[in-house]
């Protein structure tokens, strides 16, 4: 491959993965994007890095503009919900439901597509923001809010391209299933960078504590309903997420 041909893929996919997993106003290019599919999963961690570095740079006015911690962690997470279109939310409330809901892999499939929120769901929703909420307020009154949020966000997306890899598709529909599976090269790539990223920001503690946190979603998923989805994609990050988030503080 030319040095030309691999600047093309770049451009391709890391406007593909931010078009994927945030609802920013980024030009994609759709039939090259398409084309790609899982191929352009390894810009996943960069597409992390773009949300960290706008929550952190979010945190950094609102605290200049002199709002109260605990103010400026609620609305730093709702710019992530906007930024996100709430996809990840959606996964670990499906996934609360479907998972603890059904009695067997069909019926948990079957919760997991329905469009309606259960009691599960409902309590992972509130007990995952108010989690995120202390986590977020703390990182702030702490000042380590940039290298927490970016490394964060970055490993948590890095693990879901690892997943995507190692473990099939539960159901024959979905976007999981529409994305593809990504090879196992596109997975190192991710993973790599990953580590790259939050190693620089001296988060060493966090890739361990990711590694393990998505191993765990990996084995209940597989246990539930004997693959991965997009939900349990989300449910991952957002569960890596808030791993981080306790790990970092401890």
């Amino acid at each position: 491959m030319t040095n030309s041909d691999q600047k093309l893929i770049a451009l391709i996919d890391l406007p593909a993965a931010l078009g994927l997993l945030t609802r920013l106003p980024i030009p994609v290019p759709q039939t090259q994007a398409v084309a790609r599919g899982a191929a352009a999963a390894w810009a996943y961690p960069l597409a992390g890095a773009v949300v960290g570095v706008i929550l952190a740079t979010f945190v950094a006015v609102l605290t200049w503009g002199g709002l109260p911690v605990g103010i400026v962690a609620a609305l730093v997470i709702a710019a992530n919900v906007i930024i996100t279109g709430a996809m990840h939310e959606d996964g670990l409330a499906d996934c609360a439901d479907g998972f603890w809901g059904g009695w067997d892999v069909a019926r948990r499939l079957e919760i997991m597509k329905d469009s309606h929120i259960g009691v599960y769901g409902v309590l992972a929703l509130g007990l995952s923001l108010l989690i995120r909420w202390l986590g977020v307020s703390a990182l702030i009154a702490l000042d380590i809010y940039w290298a927490g949020l970016i490394a964060i966000a970055v490993l948590s997306r890095g693990g879901m391209v690892v997943l995507m890899a190692l473990m099939k598709n539960a159901r024959d529909t979905g976007l999981s299933k529409s994305v593809g599976r990504p090879s196992a090269t596109t997975a190192l790539i991710a993973a790599g960078i990953s580590l790259l990223i939050a190693g620089s920001l001296g988060q060493f503690a966090l890739i361990i504590a990711a590694t393990l946190a998505v191993l765990a979603c990996g084995l209940i998923a597989r246990a539930k309903i004997g693959g991965q989805t997009g939900d349990v994609l989300g449910a991952t990050q957002q569960i890596t997420e808030i791993t981080l988030l306790l790990v970092l503080l401890s």
